[in-house]
């Protein structure tokens, strides 16, 4: 087998392959012979049927596994002999089959690109000075107050922070809303709905229209659909709402002493404080070491360029787009809306993409140079730390990762973790006011 390279530009590589009659003749009969060993044609026990019989009935098979066989072997030769990593899949190309001469092919295949790292060591980064002060944590256990309100009804007009219980049908142009956007029937008509009065609550404005009202009360409420609004049939139309004022609710808040300590687990309120603290200190230890991992990620990449293997973004600009799409569809975001902004999501993607595939040649390339590496023990760990969040037994996660690389991928992630803390370690950091 005779294998040469040409470098097409960029991370391509054409790999140009000339199989002599002879070796060719080697693995059909190869391959023959290893199919006569497990079929049976009628008349013939299993392994006895004659090799000519097999090759009449199985010549396009046999045909098909050598060429297989022959691209793989081709392409460990060229990994091992020319050094090459190859990135994506090869793209076969017949060139010669004709008996007797030799068997000719190409492969096109992308390859890791080749480059020199910038200097990683002592990136300047800033590092904010904060600390955790006690208005933090007044306002941290004021959120847990909030998760623990209950709603009384008062005798009173709606006030700031209430919460209405009203009826309400919608109207557009004396048009029930449902006539426009049929999808839209909670927007249109309720009973003993509980709304809010900040501005944003329910629909733009509607809440704060409802201030002063009392119960039994009715009134009209005008909202304005704004851009972005789903569904999108809205989207710039003046609705009136016709509402009556159910209840009035005022948020009760609890108390905070230690009872209220007890309820979230802590032994009294000053435990409860201290939890408290030391949760919003490892909040913002994790964001310091966040931030600082961005400058030296935005440096890395500012500083190193090369060309990207065009296969490998293509695939990761997949994987964003549907990341994209299936969270903002899990938003409520209609598919007529992302359809609309399909061009700006996918811009976005491939710039991120872009920057996604360059940061790991550059992290690995770190990480080999200075011998980062993810041990058996460290994978071990992060699987049962998985298998516990999801609340599975770890042998049913083992059994799941591997039949999907999975472990792989923990790996990787493992190596890309430990090379930024060894860079942030690395770092020149300069704390700011």
């Amino acid at each position: 087998m005779n294998i040469t390279i040409d470098n097409l530009g960029g991370c391509k590589k054409l790999i140009r392959v000339e199989v002599s009659p002879e070796e060719y003749q080697r693995e059909f009969d190869s391959v023959a012979t290893e199919i006569q060993k497990s079929v049976a044609l009628p008349g013939f026990r299993p392994g006895k049927t004659p090799k000519n019989l097999i090759i009449k009935r199985f010549e396009k098979e046999i045909a098909e596994e050598v060429r297989e066989n022959l691209i793989r072997n081709s392409l460990r030769r060229a990994i091992e002999e020319h050094k090459l990593v190859i990135v994506s899949q090869p793209e076969y190309e017949e060139v010669q089959f004709v008996a007797g001469q030799p068997y000719l092919f190409l492969l096109r295949v992308e390859t890791a690109p080749e480059f020199e790292l910038p200097e990683y060591k002592g990136i300047p980064v800033k590092r904010k000075l904060a600390s955790v002060t006690e208005q933090d944590i007044e306002k941290a256990l004021n959120v847990l107050r909030e998760k623990q309100a209950t709603y009384q009804t008062v005798n009173r007009p709606v006030e700031k922070g209430d919460i209405v219980v009203v009826n309400f049908v919608g109207y557009v142009d004396s048009k029930p809303l449902t006539e426009i956007a049929p999808s839209a029937k909670g927007l249109a008509e309720q009973k003993n709905f509980w709304v809010g009065t900040d501005p944003e609550t329910f629909l733009p404005g509607f809440g704060t229209q409802l201030l002063g009202a009392c119960a039994g009360e009715k009134r009209q409420v005008a909202v304005l659909f704004p851009a972005g609004f789903q569904p999108q049939e809205l989207v710039g139309l003046q609705a009136t709402y016709e509402v009556e004022v159910v209840e009035v609710k005022q948020k009760v808040l609890p108390e905070l002493n230690d009872e209220f300590a007890k309820s979230w687990g802590a032994e009294n309120l000053e435990k409860l404080r201290e939890g408290v603290r030391r949760d919003l200190e490892r909040e913002l230890q994790y964001t310091q070491k966040k931030n600082i991992q961005a400058q030296i990620i935005q440096t890395l990449l500012s500083r190193a360029q090369f060309e990207l293997p065009e296969s490998l973004v293509a695939q990761e600009t997949r994987d964003i787009v549907y990341d994209i799409v299936a969270e903002n569809t899990r938003r409520g975001v209609s598919k007529g809306l992302l359809e609309q902004h399909k061009d700006e999501i996918f811009r976005t993607a491939m710039v991120n993409a872009r920057d996604r595939v360059k940061l790991n040649f550059i992290l690995f390339k770190i990480a080999e140079k200075e011998g980062i590496k993810a041990t058996p023990e460290e994978i071990m760990r992060r699987i049962y730390t998985m298998a516990t969040l999801y609340q599975i037994p770890a042998d049913k996660l083992i059994k799941e990762l591997q039949k999907r690389g999975g472990i792989e991928e923990i790996r990787d992630k493992l190596i890309i973790e430990k090379t930024l803390e060894f860079l942030e370690a690395n770092a020149a950091i300069e704390d700011v006011p």
